[in-house]
């Protein structure tokens, strides 16, 4: 039996369903899974897609006949399978996902003990070649069993552990689940908090009948940013499908970017822990050191994705880590990224400064202007390289470093461009300390890149 290769991915298993990512597939992974790890026990979980139900099943039936106990935890997000894992003391987890991705798809996210992530250098890559080799093992002689759990109400309780409950004031809050894990999870856990809430999109639905579950995509934020404005709402938070991320707007509907969210995140932790260490990822504006900076915090800059942010917060002892696309790692969550701790701790901030959200942003917004991310498609990947090479030649007048792909820092504005992980794109991210200077050096850097179409 075949599968897609292109279905492994550098941080996960995602495709199409059924053409790429059906029961078959799943089977066959599951099996992988175990044989890597050498499992005894793990832990499975799924999100609210359609074929999820049957895509776990057949997980679930391939980690058995490799001899492995089962603890099937249902639906749930993928914050929570990490959870279950490092609590439960597991040899591994698997949530069926596709995350963000439309409902066509489908995916699993796969991690090791102490909910440790695979990826494609370590793992998935293993798994893949397994199976396309032939080399998975004979089943055992004895299939592992298989149990169910429910962790919800733990998981609520864990999620609260990190702010104070008696000073959360009563703010007025839209919530956007985006149909999809978070409309099972917010409503237990903001019903223990003062906020008065609006709901919306709170169904569990795998059409995705009101929009997708990616708040990253203007048109899909177009349902909370039109209530927050339409009833004066202090802050707007949405999730994504499997809720292991979130993202807020203010009072005004504008969309926050992951580097601000990042500085004040930052500034809720050193408040109260002075003296931490932050982690934080390359592209990100100098709002995240210099916040950490003014709190008296140690600002660590790492390379983008969940592994290698995992690894060096574990590696520095750091209280947080967080990444501009909507990815926040917190120490007392097994060093694993979470969906809702964020979103408690800016209620907390708000309500520990007596501000909105719009009011925190003021002093970021008036000093840090970033073009956010920006993708430009090159023709190959040898093209790729190429670019990056020019880039690094063409600036070398600033202080040019090579963390992740290229990047250069002059006195009043700075740039990253990293490649893709998995197809020809390069990716920009830049900053300067006035608008008029941001756009006049981000059309500078894409017409070296050549992206014609900015």
């Amino acid at each position: 039996m075949t599968i897609t290769p292109a279905i492994f991915k550098a941080y996960d298993v995602r495709g199409l369903y059924p053409s790429e990512v059906n029961e078959d597939a799943a089977r066959m992974i599951g099996q992988g899974f175990v044989a890597y790890l050498k499992a005894r026990r793990i832990a499975v979980s799924r999100d609210m897609r359609l074929s999820s139900p049957s895509v776990a099943a057949a997980f679930i039936e391939g980690a058995r006949a490799q001899g492995a106990d089962v603890v099937d935890y249902g639906l749930m997000g993928t914050d929570m399978m990490y959870f279950a894992v490092a609590r439960d003391g597991h040899d591994g987890g698997a949530q069926i996902t596709a995350s963000h991705n439309p409902k066509e798809y489908n995916g699993i996210k796969l991690v090791r003990r102490e909910a440790f992530p695979l990826s494609g250098d370590a793992g998935i890559g293993d798994i893949r070649d397994m199976i396309a080799n032939g080399h998975l093992p004979p089943a055992a002689l004895r299939a592992g069993s298989v149990s169910h759990s429910d962790i919800v109400t733990d998981y609520i309780e864990h999620v609260l552990s990190f702010i104070d409950e008696s000073i959360i004031a009563p703010f007025n809050v839209v919530l956007d689940a985006g149909n999809g894990i978070a409309g099972m999870v917010a409503p237990r856990l903001f019903q223990q908090l003062p906020p008065r809430v609006t709901p919306l999109c709170f169904e569990v639905d795998g059409t995705f009948p009101n929009h997708e579950a990616n708040p990253l995509i203007e048109e899909n934020r177009r349902d909370i940013v039109e209530r927050v404005k339409r009833d004066g709402a202090d802050i707007g938070i949405a999730w994504d499908g499997d809720a292991d991320r979130c993202f807020f707007i203010d009072g005004t509907g504008e969309f926050i970017a992951g580097d601000f969210i990042t500085a004040l995140l930052a500034e809720a932790f050193l408040l109260k822990h002075p003296g931490a260490k932050i982690v934080y990822d390359v592209r990100a504006s100098y709002a995240v050191k210099d916040t950490v900076a003014k709190y008296g915090g140690t600002a660590l800059m790492n390379r983008v994705g969940h592994a290698f942010f995992k690894r060096r917060m574990r590696e520095e002892g750091a209280i947080f880590g967080g990444e501009v696309t909507g990815h926040y790692y917190f120490r007392d969550n097994f060093y694993a990224d979470n969906g809702f701790i964020p979103a408690l701790l800016i209620l907390e901030l708000m309500s520990r400064k007596r501000q909105t959200l719009r009011e925190l942003l003021e002093p970021l917004r008036a000093k840090y202007f970033i073009s956010g991310e920006i993708n430009t498609r090159v023709s190959d990947m040898r093209t790729v390289q190429d670019k990056i090479d020019g880039l690094a030649a063409r600036y070398t007048d600033g202080r040019v470093y090579t963390l992740d792909g290229i990047s250069a820092e002059f006195p009043d504005w700075h740039f990253n461009v990293r490649p893709s992980n998995t197809e020809p794109m390069l990716r920009l991210n830049l900053e300067a300390t006035t608008p008029e200077l941001m756009e006049e050096k981000r059309d500078e850097v894409l017409q070296f890149i050549g992206n014609a179409e900015w």
